[in-house]
């Protein structure tokens, strides 16, 4: 695990990086994100050429964890942690939780501008801070060449490893915006980037000791989610197990690219075949749909755009509204309601499922963790069933809906959210299947009930 001393330390770089390095020298690499992040996911993917997974502590219990990463771990797998290394919601959904539940080695990333002798007080309160914490020694981001010494001399005091410095290069900077890093695919030269940081890595981290410590991390051990087995034993699609996959159409384009993995890839061993579409490009929906996802991402970036497409916005208002089962969730959510403004103050028709306005505001929304409790049966849960989910967003809505009750335990803070009846899901919160895999089942039941309802 590469994990930091806080946001900002250089994590991403150093991930990107040393993933870069370690593809270049021939090993079959893995990725995985600590936290509900779907943006470094994005470059990991970029890098690697394969898709990169999350690991929350918050969403999962030790055994998931254990099991998704098992599932897709390679020759050389890197996590990337979240935050700082101790950062969570108290003591659930922080990368030490996940580093302790998948046996990981840790190396801490410190960023190092601006200080000199500190620099030993930060690494000795985070190895002393709780124990036993994984932490196999450090790497020195933006390190004075000559501090070199320093930093080699605190590791032998401290009794832990030293991997390295990582020197400052601005030109291999990664611009930010209002949901934090800039999506990969919006980098034009992202490919030199990151070639560029892997070189970085070979010239100044400890490659063979960073090798050393993954060879001779833990052996794992872990049991299939009892939700998942016990569908797989009866079989996966019952008396129907002969037809056809159910077929689910995929929002992806530049406005609408986050998706968990595990999600995309459970719907597909639970029997369905995903269909991708764009909102954005194509003029209508695939055909004969039994279901429809429409994930989160930047339409507010997009807005006039999908507002020209009428006859997508048409489409997907007539399908929803004639009861395709349908999830949609943050910039789903927004593309589902009447009228979406831009990032510029422009406001611009959308498909007009939902009642309600969404509009930018100055600060992010209800941002973090929470726990949905359903207040009634719905398209993914039963009354009273509560998930875990994740918020992050700028853009708020006049009608976010009344379905299900949030509450935040480290605010404090309780309210309402989500429209959703038995064939939709549609609101802010995103949600991980694994936290609660019956929602998959659920899902998958009312697509297939759809495609009776309508041969």
């Amino acid at each position: 695990m590469i994990a930091g001393t806080g946001s900002g330390s250089g994590k991403t770089t150093i991930t990107c990086g040393l993933l870069q390095a370690l593809s270049a020298r021939g090993y079959k690499v893995s990725a995985f994100k600590c936290g509900p992040d779907y943006i470094d996911p994005m470059f990991h993917r970029k890098v690697i050429g394969v898709s990169s997974r999350n690991l929350d502590g918050y969403f999962f219990d030790d055994n998931t964890m254990r099991y998704l990463f098992c599932n897709h771990a390679g020759e050389f797998s890197v996590m990337e942690g979240v935050m700082g290394f101790y950062d969570g919601v108290g003591d659930t959904g922080s990368s030490m939780q996940v580093a302790e539940a998948t046996k990981t080695p840790v190396i801490l990333v410190l960023d190092c501008k601006g200080m000199g002798l500190s620099i030993g007080a930060m690494m000795k309160g985070f190895l002393e801070f709780k124990m036993p914490n994984r932490i196999c020694g450090f790497i020195f981001n933006r390190l004075a060449e000559s501090q070199e010494e320093l930093a080699r001399q605190l590791c032998k005091e401290l009794h832990t490893e030293y991997f390295g410095r990582f020197p400052e290069e601005k030109a291999c900077s990664i611009a930010s915006r209002h949901l934090g890093l800039v999506t990969a695919g919006e980098l034009a030269d992202i490919k030199e980037k990151i070639r560029r940081l892997g070189e970085l890595c070979e010239q100044n981290l400890c490659m063979d000791k960073i090798i050393f410590q993954s060879e001779h991390a833990e052996p794992l051990a872990c049991k299939t989610p009892a939700v998942i087995y016990n569908t797989f034993a009866r079989g996966v699609n019952g008396e129907q197990k002969h037809e056809p996959p159910l077929k689910i159409a995929v929002a992806m384009d530049e406005a609408f690219c986050f998706y968990y993995e595990d999600n995309l890839d459970l719907l597909r061993e639970l029997g369905c075949e995903l269909v991708p579409f764009s909102p954005l490009h194509d003029k209508m929906l695939p055909g004969q749909l039994d279901g429809l996802l429409l994930g989160g991402g930047y339409p507010e970036l997009y807005a006039e755009r999908l507002s020209a497409n009428i006859s997508m916005r048409e489409e997907i208002k007539n399908a929803v509204t004639a009861g395709l089962p349908t999830i949609a969730e943050c910039g789903g959510f927004l593309y589902l309601q009447e009228q979406l403004e831009d990032i510029e103050g422009n406001m611009h028709p959308m498909a007009g499922v939902l009642t309600g306005v969404s509009k930018r505001r100055q600060r992010l929304q209800r941002f973090g963790y929470v726990d949905l409790m359903a207040k009634e049966d719905n398209l993914l849960c039963r009354a009273g069933q509560i998930v875990a989910a994740h918020e992050f967003h700028y853009w708020d809505s006049s009608h976010p809906g009344d379905s299900f009750q949030a509450e935040k335990h480290n605010r404090d803070m309780v309210y309402d959210c989500v429209v959703s009846n038995a064939r939709l899901y549609a609101g802010f919160p995103h949600l991980h299947f694994y936290a609660a895999p019956e929602m998959a089942v659920r899902f998958i039941g009312q697509c297939r009930v759809h495609r009776l309802e309508n041969r």
